[in-house]
């Protein structure tokens, strides 16, 4: 009974996240897997139960990886499917931790603040601590996303990150295992706290943005052999879709193509762009390091023709995708580029007339921290230059848009999500969707934004709940620990 509870928790927890997307079942998802550790007295035992419901989760949720490995990886279906595989065993030993410890949290009368934080501790962890030490610091889908779009959860986001967010849901899925292990009343105090939600800043109201920007979307075949010929084609494709240039900016995307602004050449073709269009260029393209190491990098044309003297580097890079980590050496990357990618080491903002752009790449989009690190640097509007085409016709693409949208909620800040084939999106300040290109079309479109310039506490202060949370766990474990000695 105990596993089949830890397994239901891995379904629900699956179920609220595209393409399910049944999000109602967010505040319940972990009660069956919270029942399980509290009737388990062992902490092996509930370890195995969570490392199952953990497995459950990111072998479901991120089942478009295998076809990545596969396909564009070139392993074949039994390396994509065993590679993944292994994956999501290591990923399971979170969920695994989580449990092996939440057992005697369950047993106090904190048990309701105590399990949250020790739940928002741990998601905080995925990126952050544990296997990044070799190389897998890989961060998705936290449980707070799946309330973007409830009533008054997302005021949270603003203050405290996504981690608010997953506190609630927590909280709540807490207080349905201790009703149905028929736990004291004075158990429950601790939900008084929901009282403070409604008093909670409103976010923005729904409007068009007044300011333009003209996107545009190649739909690039990820798996293309370039010759100059097909590069010329493409070049004079994305000109065709950067006309007319009636905005005061052109995006174009990450893409799956020789772009290398700092080459003669194609620094030349981009400046022509810029110069005859009137209008800056923001792209994205391949930078080189003084030593001749591969970054994946933002860079912006003048509408003057130069190049801009500063350039934003991509700090979070994909595992299997621009590197290979230590752990998976036998794995072939994604990317074609000679040599693993580096990362970036610092922030970059662009000026554009008055206002300053913050471009984070792809995959960036789920750290939460590091976005905001582009608004506090002075960006009055994001971009999310991103290539998306390796996720195939998955569920992968509707859940990275969830992770844009919860950033633009907690930066308050509209987002422009620029792709190569979908979701081209224009997200507002409160995380709705606000206008979307077809997928996988070769088109363009002007969107609207606005230039914000407020400072959320989220983006003054940063992750402090998650660290606060970090705390609270670690309280936990030494006055549960000190109460079993004799």
């Amino acid at each position: 009974m105990n596993l089949a509870l830890s397994l239901l928790s891995g379904v629900l927890l699956v179920l609220i996240f595209p393409n399910f997307n049944f999000t109602l079942l967010a505040p319940v998802a972990l009660a069956p897997l919270l029942v399980a550790c509290a009737r388990e007295d062992s902490w092996k035992h509930r370890f195995v139960l969570g490392w199952a419901s953990g497995f459950v989760f990111w072998f479901a949720v991120c089942s478009w990886i295998q076809f990545v490995l596969e396909v564009h990886g070139g392993m074949g279906r039994w390396g994509g499917w065993g590679t993944f595989t292994l994956f999501a065993v290591l990923k399971g030993l979170y969920t695994a931790t989580f449990a092996a410890l939440v057992g005697n949290v369950m047993r106090r009368p904190w048990a309701i603040p105590g399990t949250a934080a020790l739940w928002t501790a741990v998601e905080y962890a995925h990126g952050t601590i544990g296997l990044a030490w070799v190389g897998l610091g890989f961060a998705w889908l936290d449980l707070g996303n799946a309330g973007i779009d409830m009533p008054l959860l997302p005021r949270l986001a603003p203050i405290t990150g996504v981690w608010g967010l997953s506190f609630v849901l927590a909280m709540i899925s807490c207080a349905i295992a201790l009703a149905f292990l028929k736990r004291p009343l004075t158990h429950y105090t601790w939900l008084a706290a929901f009282a403070v939600l409604p008093l909670l800043p409103e976010l923005p109201p729904p409007h068009a943005g007044t300011e333009r920007v003209r996107v545009v979307q190649p739909n690039i075949d990820t798996e293309a052999d370039w010759t100059p010929e097909t590069l010329a084609l493409l070049e004079q494709r994305m000109v065709l879709l950067s006309e007319p240039a009636n905005a005061p900016l052109i995006v174009w995307p990450e893409a799956p193509a020789p772009f290398y602004p700092t080459t003669d050449s194609f620094r030349k073709y981009m400046g022509d762009l810029a110069r005859d269009a009137g209008t800056p260029v923001l792209m994205g393209g391949v930078g080189r390091t003084p030593t001749g190491d591969p970054l994946n990098s933002a860079f912006l044309f003048e509408k003057n023709g130069e190049m801009s003297a500063e350039r934003y580097d991509k700090i979070h890079l994909v595992p299997f995708g621009e590197y290979v980590p230590d752990a998976f050496g036998w794995v072939n990357r994604i990317t074609h580029e000679i040599g693993d990618f580096v990362p970036g080491t610092r922030i970059v903002t662009f000026p554009l007339d008055g206002h300053r752009i913050g471009a984070f790449i792809c995959y960036e989009s789920a750290f939460p921290d590091l976005v905001r690190q582009f608004t506090k640097s002075g960006a009055n509007v994001l971009v999310n230059l991103s290539n998306d085409g390796y996720f195939g016709h998955s569920a992968a693409r509707e859940q990275h848009l969830e992770l844009v949208r919860m950033r633009a909620a907690e930066n308050h800040r509209w987002i422009l999500r620029a792709t190569n084939d979908g979701i081209t999106a224009m997200i507002d300040p409160a995380g709705r969707e606000i206008a979307r290109l077809p997928l996988y079309t070769q088109t363009s479109a002007v969107f609207g934004y606005n230039s914000m310039t407020e400072l959320t506490p989220y983006v003054r202060f940063g992750d402090w709940f998650a660290w606060l949370c970090l705390l609270g766990a670690a309280v936990n474990c030494v006055v549960l620990r000190a109460r079993r000695r004799p």
